[in-house]
């Protein structure tokens, strides 16, 4: 479990596999490997992944095919920035919202628009996907926790603050570039307890 506040901008130092139906990732990230070790959980770009090593800065994790399918870790390369934050202490504050590191789309962005100190940032918004989506709503993008502006059908916008520009992937990430998400997952459960109802 993590929260969606990312903790550092790691470095992708090795891929391999990344077009069969498995992956070897080794992500640089000193502050988010300083504690970890061998099965510990740590999001990388909103994708909980497990370490399997730790070595100087370096952990290294196994992609199965099911995570390269459903997110946008294929894309990736040698030097990529991505996202990292550790999985989640009992005894810290919740700073975003709940957040699995399990993926329910891709999306792209569709647009930036500059406002005064922030900026409105848009995004496709995958089939089956919307109904999960609620203005003043929390939704996980690259594993960073935002809050829904605006939705319609097929898209949604976030406001984004320069500290989230800065401190994130999504600063520099550009119009038709791919982003993982994942949809609140309250919504999911309600909407199959309901669903499940005999009325």
């Amino acid at each position: 479990m993590f929260t969606g506040i990312v903790e550092e901008l790691g470095e992708v130092v090795r891929l391999t596999g990344a077009e069969s139906d498995s992956a070897i990732i080794a992500v640089r990230g000193p502050l988010v490997t300083s504690d970890a070790r061998h099965g510990d959980s740590i999001a990388v770009n909103g994708v909980c992944l497990t370490v399997i090593d730790n070595e100087d800065g370096v952990f290294t994790a196994d992609v199965m095919g099911e995570t390269l399918r459903r997110s946008s870790l294929g894309a990736l390369a040698v030097g990529s920035q991505v996202n990292l934050e550790r999985a989640a202490a009992l005894n810290s504050r919740l700073g975003g919202h709940l957040v699995q590191g399990h993926v329910d789309g891709v999306a792209r962005i569709i647009a930036r628009e500059p406002a005064d100190q922030w900026e409105v940032v848009r995004f496709s918004l995958p089939s089956g996907l919307a109904k999960y989506v609620v203005e003043k709503g929390s939704i996980t993008v690259d594993g960073v926790s935002l809050t829904v502006m605006e939705v319609d059908a097929d898209s949604f916008a976030v406001g984004m603050i320069p500290a989230t520009s800065k401190l994130t992937v999504l600063g520099s990430k550009a119009i038709g570039d791919q982003v993982n998400l994942e949809v609140d997952v309250i919504a999911k459960y309600v909407e199959k307890m309901l669903g499940s109802r005999n009325v």
